[in-house]
């Protein structure tokens, strides 16, 4: 009986040129997605609710964002803070602006107090920002719903 030759298989190649274009649609799709003004907040901080809250008109130019605790410790990035440590910080920051040609006086300090803290805290956070030459305040607050 005669053999039968081998019959010879062509490999299966897959076209990746697609692929990779929709891996990099879809890249570019959720990063303008993702919310980089919700980056900085902590969620340890609780908002205290008000009717006259409204969103930002626009975006300071040189933020400093300070988040205080119901217990009255304040955060600083992912650093947590007594109050009397914050001035050294905040002077090493108008140092960094000084550095970078910036103008400290028209540095928004950004403050996200808990609603459970106290306002007198508040207020010594202030007068903190105020001491070391900041003169701009944004209090943050979270929009009642009608």
């Amino acid at each position: 009986m005669p053999r039968r030759a081998a019959r010879h298989i062509p490999e299966a190649e897959a076209e990746m040129t697609p692929m990779i274009d929709m891996t990099f649609q879809l890249i570019a799709f959720f990063m303008i997605l993702i919310n980089f003004s919700e980056g900085d907040q902590n969620q340890l901080i609780r908002l205290p609710a008000s009717e006259l809250a409204k969103p930002p008109d626009t975006a300071p130019a040189w933020p400093i964002t300070l988040q205080m605790t119901s217990k009255g410790t304040v955060f600083y990035g992912v650093d947590e803070l007594t109050l009397e440590n914050v001035q050294p910080v905040l002077e090493i920051e108008k140092e960094l602006i000084r550095r970078r040609g910036g103008d400290f006086r028209n540095t928004t300090i950004i403050i996200r107090a808990d609603r459970f803290a106290k306002t007198g805290r508040v207020q010594e956070l202030i007068r903190i920002c105020q001491s070391t030459g900041f003169e701009k305040f944004t209090l943050r607050a979270k929009q009642e719903s009608p």
